[in-house]
Formats: C-alpha cells, structure tokens, sequence
C-alpha cells in the first residue's frame, strides 16, 4: 500500500474520539495539537481537528463520506493526537469503529500522540495498554508515552501539559522530522517506537 502524500510543512491533525461534541476531551486534544505546532514550527495556529462524534452515526453503515474524508485527512498529517476518554478503563467504541476502517499500514508514517483524559489517576496507563498497541498495529509512528491527563488537571490545561512536553519534546520533534523527510513509499524506521 503506497503511504499517501503529505506535506513538505509540518502538519498537526487532532482527533477527538469522545462520543459527546465540543468535549473537554477535544479541548485537550486542541491544546495539545497547537503546542506539537509551534514546537514542529508549523505554519500558522490552525491546526486540523477531526471530531468523531459529528458523524457518529455514518460510522457503522456502508457508506461513510465524512469519516472516510477524516480517515483520509489523518493519514496525510505529520503528526496527529489522538485523544480519548477513558472509558471502562479503556478507550471508546466510537474510537475503536474509526480506527476500524484502516488497512493494514493505514496510518503508516503518522507520527501520533496518544492523549487519554480520565476521571482517575489509576487510568493513566489506558493509553499505553490499550490505545498505542491498536496506532502501531496501523503503522503509526509512536515516539512518547501516552499524554494521561486527569479530569482535574483540565482547568489548568497548560499546566498539565508543561511536564509532558518537557520530557517528551525532543523524542517528538525528532520523529516528526523523520517523517517529514521520508519519501511516500518509506515509512520511518522509529515505527512502534519508545525512545
């Protein structure tokens, strides 16, 4: 399967698996999406956001315009977040049915930061367990630990991600570079990786 084109610039997809719109679970997300931005020197402050919840219901039929245009739109990123509550100490179904539509290698190159927001420290590790063996099974470049945020650590948001992007910023920029340079048809060699 041939990796779609990206850009030659940096580009940052979020996508928000929480079944409810304009969630606090896409507010992280965003915010974590606009940081990876100017740590990538992408161009401008957009960033792309893919909010599953708005065509929840296309999902499971046979025709799905709007999540096949999502599906299209994440794979062609540099660097994506994919971000879920936790739920039943794992992530959404909702999450899940997405991510179902890819191939094998479907999301091959993506650099991808998985974000869980849960309403309990003990859950922090969702993300590692259960959502990062699913984003490399689909090819996806995975160079951090999960981004784990707790319910109360999102009225101080910049706060809560400032430990994170210390530790992790570095590891992140040097994949996303990485993928930027790689040719369509090569995916980096830090595929499943923790560095």
């Amino acid at each position: 399967m041939t990796a779609p084109t990206r850009p030659a610039t940096p580009s940052v997809v979020v996508v928000s698996g929480n079944p409810r719109e304009g969630s606090r679970t896409l507010a992280a997300a965003e915010a974590a999406g606009r940081r990876i931005a100017e740590l990538l020197g992408a161009p401008g402050p957009d960033i792309g956001t893919i909010e599953l919840a708005a065509f929840a219901g296309e999902l499971l039929t046979a025709t799905h315009p709007e999540a096949d245009e999502a599906k299209e739109r994440l794979a062609r990123a540099t660097v994506a977040v994919v971000a879920t509550p936790v739920y039943k100490a794992s992530y959404t179904g909702l999450l899940k049915a997405f991510l179902d539509l890819y191939g094998p290698d479907g999301l091959a190159g993506v650099v991808v930061v998985p974000l869980v927001v849960s309403g309990n420290p003990a859950h922090a590790l969702a993300g590692e367990v259960h959502l990062r063996p699913v984003l490399v099974e689909l090819g996806a470049v995975v160079p951090t630990r999960t981004l784990a945020l707790t319910e109360a650590q999102l009225p101080e948001l910049g706060a809560a991600l400032d430990p994170w992007f210390a530790r992790w910023a570095t590891p992140l920029r040097r994949a996303a570079g990485a993928a930027t340079t790689a040719t369509p048809t090569e995916t980096p060699e830090l595929t499943g990786a923790v560095l």
